[in-house]
């Protein structure tokens, strides 16, 4: 990872070091009002959908640092 950051210029270089820590904060968002719409208002379909959403975005975090 290292050689690839190196070969990115200064804005690119930054936004691929940011980009990880921006989705897992969208991640644990998701979780929560996944969590919230199922259990206090009974949207199944919505808060299944942010659920699957979340782990598709893990993934790709995932995916990027390796």
């Amino acid at each position: 990872m290292d050689g690839y950051l190196a070969a990115l210029g200064g804005v690119a270089q930054a936004m691929a070091a940011t980009a990880p820590a921006i989705s897992m904060l969208a991640i644990f968002a998701l979780i929560f009002g996944g969590i919230y719409l199922w259990v206090k208002r009974g949207e199944r379909q919505k808060a299944a959908l942010m659920l699957v959403l979340a782990v598709v975005i893990f993934a790709n975090v995932v995916i990027w640092t390796l």
